[in-house]
């Protein structure tokens, strides 16, 4: 196994898709502390403005398995350089936006841009440094990676803040125009990428169209529409079901498929990508529930839970790169597995929280989850990718990347309805104990009811107010409850993940973290 001394410019081409990698990966969060504003702006309905969002994870979602196809018919230099300049552009029309249709149209060609730019960037990296330094390379790649969803929110919330919502979107011009001279300057297509300009495998591009586009859609909006009592989400089901099922009978007949997914025929590649996508569910979940609690539930502004959740930012950035060169000397399987028990350890404590918590309490957990994530991030892309070909790298990568976010659209939903089914409850449980003859009860209405009269109120309206005060606190109470108990399933998912790490091929770092040549 041999992967080369790697690209004599390694770091400036790091530089390089790096900056396209945060650029595009902070897009996926960076719209949602804005959607209120952009909401009152352009006059929509909470159901509508969410379309800001869902557009852009379905486009991007779709072109992620068919990077692959297109750098091939195209060459990865012009794709990668097009796949900026569409991101750049598209960017630029979400801010003059005139209405919600226009600005929806505009985020799905963004999502297309930027959707590639993630897996496209991660085969460049494999390739570009040798076979001794693929840790460091994925450390890089996973410090875009996570680095922009994870300060996308403190950004966008700043911006809108001072500034208005359209500037999340113009951001990024300046930062694509840099992106775009450094391509021109230090990119370079691979001998070994053959060029293809053969037939394209249309049947196979409408069928991940519709099969993945329908999954997407329905773990976007299942919640909203209370999931399987909905028949839209029964249509979008069964559309996905079919169409998948479909997509996978084409492309595995197909002569010069849209997505080669024969690579998943090696094992350590489909068992990585595999565990990746679990990993995904849980991760995905946490950073969507740990924001909704601080501004849900504790009232943080967008832009000071942003600040409260910095510190896990702060420890993955620090712990990718060092996660890179400790996977040379422990290997994926020890790396991992410390990474999830140090995990599962920060998701237990989450589990314990109460409605008292301060920054200081979420600080050591959060850290943990920081310097968990890192170590798992970096060795477990590592370890899928070691032993793929040079020349399927880029079909690998896409195909690594969209599991892993379609597995995280699956968490978030799953952990928003498990949310809700909490709630409602542990709801239920605390008013069988809350009565008029629940001496507890009695005395907190009877105590607010005389602070309501000392403050004017009639005694009618002091005791009606009195007891909506109660009715807030037990719902508050049960919202605790519920976000304490997704929190253990998230800790026992990552535990039940540890022995799968045994299933990963390595033991060591070195060349059997390298790639395969041609």
């Amino acid at each position: 196994m041999s992967g080369g001394k790697g690209h004599p410019d390694k770091w400036l081409v790091a530089l390089t898709v790096i900056t396209g990698t945060i650029m595009s990966a902070l897009d996926t969060s960076i719209v949602n502390v804005a959607l209120p504003y952009m909401r009152g702006n352009l006059g929509a309905s909470v159901e509508e403005i969410t379309w800001v969002a869902t557009g852009y994870m379905l486009s991007s979602v779709i072109i992620m398995p068919i990077v692959g196809m297109l750098s091939s018919r195209f060459g990865r230099k012009k794709f990668y350089m097009a796949s900026v300049l569409l991101f750049t552009a598209s960017s630029f029309l979400c801010g003059v936006s005139w209405d919600l249709n226009s600005l929806v149209v505009f985020r799905i060609i963004q999502g297309i841009g930027g959707g590639a730019l993630i897996p496209v960037s991660q085969a460049i990296l494999r390739e570009s440094f040798p076979a001794e330094e693929q840790g460091m390379a994925m450390g890089i790649y996973g410090f875009g990676v996570v680095l922009g969803p994870a300060i996308g929110p403190t950004i966008g919330g700043w911006l809108t803040d001072n500034y208005s919502w359209p500037w999340i979107f113009f951001i990024n011009i300046p930062i694509g125009i840099i992106n775009m001279m450094l391509v021109a300057r230090f990119l370079h297509d691979p001998p070994y990428l053959k060029r293809e300009k053969g037939k394209i495998d249309f049947p196979g591009l409408w069928l991940l169209i519709i099969g993945l586009g329908a999954l997407q859609l329905m773990l976007e909006k299942g919640g909203q529409k209370d999931w399987f009592q909905s028949g839209f989400i029964v249509y979008l089901a069964a559309v996905s079901f079919i169409g998948m099922a479909l997509f996978i009978w084409r492309e595995l007949v197909a002569e010069k498929p849209a997505v080669d997914l024969r690579v998943l025929k090696n094992l350590p590649f489909a068992s990585g990508t595999m565990l990746g996508g679990i990993l995904g569910v849980g991760l995905y979940g946490s950073l969507f529930l740990l924001p909704l609690f601080l501004q849900q539930l504790l009232g943080y502004p967008a832009f000071d839970s942003g600040l409260v959740l910095m510190p896990r930012s702060l420890a993955m950035a620090v712990m990718m790169p060092v996660g890179g060169r400790l996977y040379n000397r422990l290997g994926p399987k020890v790396l991992i597995g410390i990474g999830l028990a140090i995990t599962a350890f920060s998701f237990w404590q989450l589990s314990n929280m109460s409605l008292d918590v301060g920054f200081w309490d979420l600080f050591v957990p959060q850290s943990l989850q920081g310097a968990g994530f890192g170590m798992i991030f970096v060795a477990l892309s590592t370890a899928a990718l070691a032993s793929i070909e040079r020349h399927r790298m880029t079909d690998a990568s896409g195909l690594y990347n969209v599991v892993r976010q379609v597995f995280g659209s699956v968490g978030i939903a799953l952990t928003a309805t498990e949310l809700t089914r909490g709630e409602n409850i542990f709801r239920a449980d605390l008013v069988k104990d809350v009565t008029p003859f629940t001496a507890n009860a009695a005395n907190f209405v009877r105590g607010m009811t005389g602070a309501m009269t000392r403050q004017g109120n009639d005694p009618a309206t002091a005791g009606y107010k009195a007891l909506n005060i109660l009715n807030n606190e037990m719902t508050r109470q049960a919202s605790m409850l519920s976000y304490n108990h997704v929190f253990f399933l998230v800790t026992v998912l990552f535990v039940f993940c540890i022995p799968l790490v045994f299933f990963l091929k390595g033991d060591h770092g070195g060349e059997e973290g390298g790639i395969i040549a041609d």
